[in-house]
């Protein structure tokens, strides 16, 4: 698969056969729900790569008219506009349109084989969740034998050129490897981590922090460090080796949102390492679906229900002897949303400890 040409970048002369590039050995796997602007600067930035991945993009059931607008973009029939501001330089000038855009529906995901296209466009009929969806498109991919690894990469994001060739390389020095992170910087805050690689986990509390959270982006880090103490990869920017799919398996689908990597961490205890491709550089706006946010007081109604409703879901799988400790340090939660005079959300929190639907 060949990178395509910039706007008004010169031509270069096609490579003799024996230099032509190797076929992809990185999918991306990328969730859309009703996110089209969001996803369309995604692509624009994996589009730039070095070394070019395969991409394969599911759109969850979204309303907004966002398959007929990725069409569009694809086309040339949306023009793409980079946005202001430092981040600017990742997506500018837009690559040369048409993009290859193969578009089929979710349930050939399973067996039909990726298209010799840039982007791969599944669409499911219905929202079925992040974790359902980022599993058709890592069922897509594999379908390619050339795949060794999976990348999941939430769509508010956008990637440094060369952030693929820097997992592959690291995922490729790694014995048996299974996860990988990146650096995660914020997208509004670029000088600042959102997280390096991780998170660290409590298991008494459920509470976890990203490993660098907040800290200035000049600030030196041990990367061999940082992966030993990764307890889980962040979601926002996952990288799974194929032997670890085809083991450990996919995504639980039951959480809907949230703890999907968490859950995923504990199912790999003992199996597979944990890598950290810390030349990887990957710029995160955070919560735009639903509203979520590690800022406090900043996550919306629907966010602290799926939180609640997974953090109790993972402990019922996996640690069912905590379950009593996380029910009541979810009452204080609920409590202090009182107190902050947030009664939606914490109506919300109750709910999901109920077991009760959102809405």
């Amino acid at each position: 698969m060949t990178r395509p040409r910039m706007a008004g970048e010169v031509p270069l002369p096609e490579p003799p056969p024996q230099v032509r590039a190797q076929p992809a050995r990185l999918a991306v796997v990328v969730v859309n729900w009703n996110g089209w602007q969001d996803t369309v600067e995604c692509l624009e930035s994996l589009l730039r790569q070095s070394l070019p991945p395969r991409i394969v993009v599911v759109d969850n059931g979204s309303e907004d008219g966002s398959v007929e607008r990725l069409q569009a973009w694809a086309e040339g029939r949306l023009p793409y506009e980079p946005p202001v501001g430092p981040l600017r330089r990742l997506t500018d000038p837009p690559v040369e349109k048409p993009v290859r855009m193969v578009v089929r529906p979710a349930a050939e995901a399973a067996t039909a084989r990726p298209a010799e296209a840039e982007v791969t466009l599944l669409v499911s009929p219905e929202n079925v969740g992040f974790s359902a969806g980022t599993n058709l498109g890592l069922r897509h991919a594999l379908n390619d034998p050339a795949i060794a690894y999976c990348w999941c990469l939430n769509n508010d994001t956008v990637a440094d050129p060369g952030a693929v060739k820097a997992i592959v390389a690291r995922m490729d020095a790694t014995h048996r490897v299974g996860m990988c992170g990146t650096q995660v910087r914020y997208y509004h805050r670029p000088g600042h981590w959102q997280a390096l690689n991780g998170h660290r986990f409590n298991l008494w509390t459920g509470q976890s922090r990203g490993i660098g959270h907040n800290l200035p982006v000049n600030r030196p880090f041990d990367p061999k460090k940082v992966a030993r103490e990764t307890d889980f990869v962040l979601g926002a920017s996952l990288a799974v080796s194929r032997a670890f799919l085809e083991t450990v398996g996919f995504m639980e689908e039951s959480y809907f949102l949230y703890f999907e990597e968490m859950d995923w961490a504990v199912r790999n205890r003992g199996r597979f390492a944990t890598a950290f491709a810390h030349a990887a550089v990957v710029y995160h706006k955070e919560g735009g679906s639903i509203g979520s946010s590690d800022r406090k007081g900043e996550r919306s109604a629907m966010s602290e229900y799926y939180l609640m409703r997974s953090r109790l879901r993972f402990y019922r799988r996996n640690f069912p002897l905590l379950l009593p400790i996380q029910y009541g340090l979810g009452l204080g939660l609920v409590l202090r949303r009182l107190w902050r005079r947030q009664p939606a959300k914490a109506a919300a929190m109750v709910r999901a400890m109920l077991g009760l639907d959102f809405s």
